[in-house]
């Protein structure tokens, strides 16, 4: 029975890796050119939150190292997709913020990664997503402690 249970869950994270492999892979090719995958995911955050981020807050988010984040913010940022501004009442803290031209490039790149993510969905069935969803945030869930 362990065995069982252990084959199970090593094919079940070779599927998830093999997974995220693949879609970085075909995401990244119809990126708009000089944007990343990590730079698409911090404009998309920030245009979906509407506020202002400090570059630890997006670091966490996004399970990174601040060292990591720091990096992907001075290409967006030298690129004109963020604004970054010092925290007022604390010099030491910066606060991040999509600029006009990150919201033009997070849509250009939206437009350009919608048709592949559609077509997956559409492929596999609207219903077979939403039954897969729930057991794939339920692991997202449990592994969060562990990389805290």
């Amino acid at each position: 029975m362990v065995e069982e249970s252990s084959n199970l869950a090593i094919s079940l994270f070779s599927e998830i890796l093999t997974v995220d492999q693949l879609l970085r892979n075909s995401l990244a090719k119809v990126l708009p050119k000089g944007m990343e995958l990590s730079h698409f995911a911090v404009l998309n955050q920030l245009a979906n939150i509407g506020t202002e981020r400090t570059p630890a807050q997006l670091a966490k988010s996004f399970h990174v190292t601040r060292g990591a984040m720091s990096n992907t913010l001075a290409k967006l940022e030298i690129a004109g997709y963020v604004h970054i501004r010092p925290d007022w009442e604390d010099a030491r803290r910066k606060f991040v913020a999509i600029s006009p031209a990150g919201q033009q490039a997070r849509t250009a790149a939206l437009a350009s990664v919608s048709p592949i993510i559609s077509g997956l969905i559409d492929d596999l069935g609207p219903e077979k997503v939403k039954l897969a969803l729930p057991i794939l945030r339920e692991l997202r869930q449990r592994l969060e402690p562990l990389t805290d």
